[in-house]
Parts: C-alpha cells; structure tokens; sequence
C-alpha cells in the first residue's frame, strides 16, 4: 500500500490569540470558530437556532418528562428578555417558529405558547440576579434526580467528573418543592453565579453559563453522564480512587471551561444541521 504524506508547509505560522490548548496552533486548519455579530438580529437568530438545538440534543439524550424541563438564553439587545422552549412542546418539536420570549415577570412579549411556571419562577430569578449568566439548561433526568437525592457533589472520579471539580454547588433551599412561587426562585437564585453546575437536592440538575446556550447544554448532558457514572459506581460497593485535587484542577482548567463546553457542543450541532434541518424553521 502507498501512503501520501503531505509534507508540512513552512509558511504555516502558529495561530495567534489562543484560548484553549485545543486550538491549533497551525493556521489554515478546519476548526470552529466563535462566531461574531454584525446586528443584534443576527445575533439573535443565532441563539434561537443553538436554543433549538439544545432542545433537539435534550430529545437524543432522552432528557424529556412531560412537559417539565426548560431552557432560557438571553436576549441580546434586551437583556431583562429571554428566549425560552414552549410550553408542553416536547424537546424534539421544539423550532425556531415557536420560541417564546418572556421577561421577568413571566409575561410572554413575543410567542404563541404559554411560558412553563416553573421555569419563569426559577430561570428569571437566575438570570434577574445574575446579569453575567446568559444561558441556563434544567431537565428532570433519571441520573441527575437520583444522583442529587443524596445531597453529596461529584466526586472526581474521571477525567470527566474532574471538569466539575470545585465548580459545582449543592443546593438544599426548597429541597423537594416545585418552584411555583416567586420567593422559592429567589432563594435559589441567590446561591447562583459562580459555578456552572447545581445540583438540587431531591429535584435534579442544572447548568448555567455565561459564555452560551451551547455551552449550558453540553455541560449538562455531561453532568448527567457523570452522575450516572457516579452511581453506578456507587452500586459496586467499591471505594474509587480519586483524582488528586492538583490534577482535577489541572483538568478542569483545561476541560472543563465554558469555551470548552461550548466547542463539545459543535458536532452536536453540525449532526443536527445534517439531521434534523426542521429546527429551523
């Protein structure tokens, strides 16, 4: 068999402004890129499409349960907005055509479908409080429920798990109660902003981002894959060994950034694109 070996090119320089190692340092290469904005209607279309996506991904993933389960990005040329999934349209009918668009109070400005209560209660404190937080994903999911019932954080377990390594939080405010009320969303809310994954004790998971919808949502169908690990781990009886502190910090710097999350994100998108093209419409 003959193999063609290309030979370098020497013109190639290294990329400049790297923000992760995982950028290549040749020019030239396919990679994805952050995209920029030349209007606000551009930008906005852009987070519906990715919002849509995500809900297509929690579909694959097996994510939906009725009608709970919600996702909310941030307008960005009204920030007190946001873009949300319809209510009782499950994850894999959600498109662009049906999106809502509510502010804090809960008030739909723009959509024909009604706003899920228990999404507005808790999702528009989050991003009320925390003007740094574009995007947050929540479902109510098999592992994620189950691994949160026990009140403890991932244990850095995996080079996965050690993504959520000191970067995570368990809340045990309004444990078991739906957040149907105003004052329950709030008392949550206030102990957001500073990691991107929560777990809710008797209630389930969820991820917040200030960087993009895409990053929210892949964080949180990673967490819930750790979690299922976690348990079933759990289930031998065996005691795992544990990643030291100093790598898992190592790991969670290099893996487990929202760039990061965002970039997982992008063949989830592109298998969509290919598959499922009705998202768009």
């Amino acid at each position: 068999m003959n193999i063609s070996v290309k030979q370098p090119d020497t013109t190639l320089t290294k990329a400049t402004n790297r923000i992760s190692i995982y950028q290549p340092e040749q020019e030239g290469l396919i990679y994805p890129e952050l995209p920029e904005f030349n209007n606000h209607a551009e930008h906005r279309q852009h987070l519906k499409e990715r919002l849509v996506a995500a809900c297509r991904a929690f579909a694959l993933q097996g994510f939906d349960y009725g009608f709970a389960g919600h996702l909310t990005v941030r307008d960005p040329e009204f920030p007190e907005l946001y873009w949300t999934n319809p209510m009782c349209v499950h994850f894999s009918q959600v498109k662009v055509s049906n999106l809502i668009l509510a502010d804090h109070s809960g008030k739909v400005v723009e959509g024909d479908y009604a706003i899920n209560r228990a999404g507005f209660v808790l999702h528009a404190n989050v991003h009320e409080a925390h003007p740094h937080i574009v995007a947050m994903c929540h479902a109510h999911t098999v592992y994620g429920g189950a691994w949160a019932s026990t009140g403890q954080p991932l244990e850095p377990i995996t080079q996965d798990a050690a993504a959520f390594f000191e970067d995570q939080l368990v809340i045990t405010a309004e444990a078991g109660a739906v957040a149907v009320k105003t004052d329950s969303g709030r008392s949550i809310a206030s102990l957001f902003g500073k990691h991107k994954a929560i777990l809710h004790q008797n209630h389930g998971l969820l991820t917040a981002s200030t960087h993009s919808i895409e990053s929210a949502a892949f964080w949180f169908i990673a967490l819930e894959r750790c979690c299922q690990q976690q348990l079933m781990v759990a289930a031998t009886g065996i005691k795992p060994r544990l990643v030291t502190d100093e790598r898992a910090r190592f790991s969670r710097e290099n893996v487990g950034s929202d760039y990061i999350g965002w970039l997982h994100f992008q063949p989830i998108w592109n298998q969509l694109l290919e598959t499922q093209p009705d998202m768009l419409d």
